[in-house]
């Protein structure tokens, strides 16, 4: 079965904003906004689109043509905010939106995307919904939705966008003649009541539908010859009943329905970017540490360059990562330079920190001498591209003392009563090599130039950013930049390194950020980790999380004293709670060793000087994680539901140092049961209580697990007995048989009745 065929309506585009106005100075309350509130009317109306049999989701009869990459994407969007009334058909608590519809919810191309709506109306007669989901060109499709709680009125309706861009969506309400016919005719026939009244009711309902719509032959052939039966008074009237409510007749009006009184919603906006932005292994190195080595000759060190950190490039590749995030590669300050694990006296020969950025030889747009040329840099990209690697790059917007535009744009920083540049702090830290940029005294000038230097590095093919440090920047430069880029190049992804609230955090997402680090390094324990859990798929309509297991500057006390257990623990965990996740090189030799007891640096920290690393040799010895880390990678890439974020579920375990959890993917109906032994000496075990439902099983269901890391099969029910030693094994995952189509979409629901935090 096939929904009607789509209607392609071009609705009106949002007004280009140019970056910076001529009329006008940019000013403090400047916005990412790339539409005016007028620009954002309710789009005409159309037919409804295709949609599958089993889940009612939107699959194209025809294909869109995507536009090239300069066409006008913007990233944020807003909602018109004109005061809309009740419509006569009232369409109350749309979910899910972002900051009241006023800034863009998330998903990405293909993912399963549910809007939940309340739609009721007054008396018996039938109310019915759709969702209207519009294209970043113009091109309106309508989904059926299905009314979930008919005791609530709550409706849903399953969507996948099928490219990248800004779309909107809306929900419609509208009465449903056919419905109402249908429900009354069945009742009021059986009891022989106004008999001939339902069926010449039920003919004129249907001659009414063929004169609305535009259906295809066949299908205007069904309706008509049912109202030939209808009025057929030489029929029974069970079989006159039959020919106006046979499947065939309701298969054609749920494809193309008669919709009265349509009230719809006013229009949200739905941020959709490319798979990349939820699903993700990355692995982080210094470039300069790769190829490093020491000169016998002159006794000096002597650094890598992008040519020997290219080389590094097949040995990621084959970990199965998929994004490889290189600090940055700019000129290195020499004022006030860092000396190792972070002193203030440097040697001669010390490399200093790759985020005291800018010197003699250049800034933001610059390759650091040592490092090799900006040709250099484009074939590591190219190198990066034949094996399948996306290459992030670090917008770290801070400047050494040296940097060029310390000298020739003081306005662009904080000049203190003296006369000098106030350095970064963050106390009782302090970056004397580092000067914070002051976005408040000439925007324009600023944004200006952070927009030609992102510029710059997508012209040589950088398609994501990990941006330093973003919640010390204002939020609205960000919705401003992201939007900017976006308008010409949507596919751009930018990481949000930012260990700070809440509310920061989640706003950083609002404006734009595709993902985030998270405060996952510090949530041990069975408690932390599952209200963490819960709360990332809680907010997946928000934001992505990154979980990051270490990080140059984070060195998490668990790993400096559980063991090599614990190292595998935490990749068991960051691999399989979030489809995003990262890896700082070094944490495959289980390097452990702080710069001093209750510290989180690393005793001496590659921030500050080359650490060349034996990445084969450790193998060779057995003393590396990085064959757990490949099987890791594997079995996300293997397993759909990895790639979601949006329906974990917590199982009953009885033992606090075991964690189970399960994901599912609505698409595939794939489905993963995670067990981590959360404790690095001991084996711990304990029976795990299912609940089945949440695995599209029934709860007395008996079914057969396979365990993808060590490739053993169980026989399981409800209640399960599990062991995990960690000498063996720290992590059981679990794939459980294929959800049935017809659970699939259910199981598809984010369940949140308001965002918190």
């Amino acid at each position: 079965m096939a929904l009607g065929s789509v209607t392609d309506v071009t609705v009106s585009q949002p007004g280009e904003m140019p970056p910076f106005p001529d009329s006008e100075p940019l000013t403090s309350d400047l916005t990412a906004t790339s539409a005016s509130d007028d620009d954002l009317g309710a789009p005409a109306a159309s037919t409804p689109a295709s949609s599958s049999p089993e889940t009612g989701r939107y699959t194209p009869d025809t294909e869109e043509k995507r536009p090239e990459p300069d066409a006008h994407a913007p990233t944020v969007a807003r909602a018109d905010d004109a005061p809309r009334g009740i419509g006569r058909i009232p369409v109350t608590d749309v979910m899910p939106i972002v900051d009241c519809g006023n800034l863009p919810t998330k998903s990405v191309v293909d993912e399963p995307f549910t809007v939940r709506a309340t739609v009721f109306r007054e008396g018996h007669d039938a109310v019915n919904a759709s969702l209207v989901m519009t294209s970043p060109h113009g091109v309106e499709r309508i989904v059926p939705m299905t009314c979930v709680n008919p005791g609530l009125d709550l409706w849903t309706g399953e969507a996948e966008a099928d490219h990248e861009g800004v779309w909107h969506f809306r929900v419609e309400g509208w009465s449903d003649p056919y419905g109402t016919w249908d429900h009354d005719a069945t009742i009021k026939v059986a009891a022989g009541v106004d008999v001939e009244v339902m069926f010449e009711e039920g003919a004129r309902v249907l001659e009414r539908a063929c004169a609305t719509n535009t259906y295809d032959d066949a299908d205007e052939r069904v309706l008509r010859d049912a109202v030939t039966t209808l009025r057929d008074t030489s029929r029974s009237d069970d079989e006159r009943l039959a020919a106006g409510t046979s499947a065939e007749v309701k298969d054609v009006l749920e494809r193309l329905p008669l919709r009265d009184f349509v009230s719809p919603s006013r229009d949200y906006p739905w941020l959709v970017e490319r798979k990349l932005a939820l699903t993700g292994a990355w692995y982080e190195f210094f470039p300069r540490s790769e190829g490093a080595h020491f000169d016998e000759e002159t006794q000096k060190w002597v650094s890598g360059t992008l040519r020997t950190a290219a080389e590094r490039l097949p040995a990621v590749a084959d970990m199965g990562f998929d994004v490889v995030y290189l600090t940055p590669i700019h000129p290195i300050g020499e004022v006030n330079r860092k000396g190792r694990n972070n002193t203030l006296d440097p040697e001669p020969h010390d490399v200093g920190s790759p985020w005291a950025i800018g010197s003699e030889a250049g800034g933001h747009d610059a390759v650091h001498p040592q490092l090799g040329t900006i040709k250099d840099f484009d074939a590591l990209m190219a190198k990066a591209k034949k094996l399948g690697l996306e290459v992030a790059l670090d917008l770290a917007l801070q400047c050494a003392p040296d940097h060029p535009w310390a000298a020739e744009h003081p306005e662009w920083f904080t000049v203190l009563p003296d006369g000098t540049i106030a350095y970064a702090e963050n106390p009782p830290k302090k970056y004397q090599d580092i000067y914070p940029l002051n976005f408040d005294n000439d925007q324009k000038g600023i944004y200006k130039e952070i927009l030609r230097v992102v510029q710059y590095w997508i012209k040589h093919g950088v398609r994501t950013f990990r941006v330093d440090n973003p919640h010390t920047k204002p939020a609205n430069f960000w919705e401003w930049l992201i939007s900017t880029v976006h308008e010409t190049h949507p596919e751009v992804i930018f990481l949000a390194e930012a260990f700070t609230r809440r509310p920061r955090l989640y706003g950083l997402a609002k404006v734009g950020f595709s993902q985030n680090y998270t405060y996952f390094t510090w949530q041990t324990n069975k408690y932390e980790l599952t209200q963490f859990g819960e709360e990332i798929s809680r907010m997946a309509d928000i934001s992505r999380p990154n979980l990051f297991v270490n990080t140059p500057d984070i060195l998490h006390a668990s790993l400096q004293h559980g063991g090599r257990g614990m190292f595998a623990i935490r990749a068991a965990l960051a691999a399989t709670l979030s489809p995003l996740w990262g890896v700082y090189s070094g944490y495959e030799l289980y390097e452990n060793q702080a710069v001093k007891p209750g510290s989180e640096e690393y005793m001496n920290s590659e921030k500050y000087e080359l650490r060349p690393r034996d990445f084969d040799a450790a193998l060779e010895n057995n003393d590396s994680l990085e064959p757990f880390i490949t099987a890791l990678n594997r079995i996300r890439k293997d397993n759909p539901a990895l790639q979601q974020l949006r329906n974990i579920y917590f199982h009953q375990i009885d033992n606090d140092n075991l964690i189970a959890y399960s994901k599912v993917d609505a698409l595939t109906g794939n489905c993963i049961l995670v067990i981590v032994n959360l404790d690095p000496y001991n084996a711990q075990e304990g029976t795990i209580h299912l609940n089945l439902p949440e695995l599209g099983l029934d709860m007395d269901s008996t079914f057969e697990v396979y365990d993808e890391i060590t490739g053993a099969t169980y026989h399981w029910g409800t209640h399960n007995f599990v062991r995990l030693e960690p000498w063996n094994n720290v992590a059981h995952v679990f794939v459980l048989p294929e959800i049935p189509a017809n659970r699939r979409e259910k199981l598809a629901w984010l369940h949140v009745d308001e965002y918190r935090g």
